[in-house]
């Protein structure tokens, strides 16, 4: 049963950082594009970046270029995403998604505007960056 946890979700001010954990289990890591999506309260889902977990390439959102950044552990089965310089603006649900995928359709950004194609989701942890 695929299974992927998000942790590190809280309260922070503006300017601050939050580092956002998933835990992924249950399927075979390797050869899946992870994308960490959010969704704020009356907005559609937003993918913020990707990575793909033979590699470790990454594809990143404008809206998060240069503040946020995505790794992945691949022995721990588990993607990070470092949140720094936070604004009001990021406030929001934060989903971890995983899609088999080729290196290139992750790279490319393939699946930040197509959450309808993601597989498999986490349950989601708020972020909430107050002014």
């Amino acid at each position: 049963q695929v299974q992927l946890v998000e942790s590190g979700g809280g309260s922070v001010q503006a300017g601050g950082s939050l580092r956002l954990s998933c835990a992924a289990s249950g399927y075979s890591f390797n050869g899946y594009c992870m994308t960490w999506f959010r969704q704020a309260p009356g907005k559609g889902r937003e993918g913020v970046a990707s990575t793909y977990t033979n590699n470790g390439r990454t594809y990143y959102a404008d809206s998060v270029k240069g503040r946020f950044t995505i790794s992945r552990d691949s022995a721990k089965t588990t993607v990070y995403l470092e949140m720094n310089s936070l604004k009001p603006e990021d406030t929001a649900m934060y989903y971890c998604a995983a899609k088999p995928s080729s290196s290139d359709d992750c790279y490319s950004g393939s699946w930040l505007t197509r959450p309808e194609d993601i597989n498999y989701w986490g349950q989601g942890t708020q972020v909430t960056v107050s002014s």
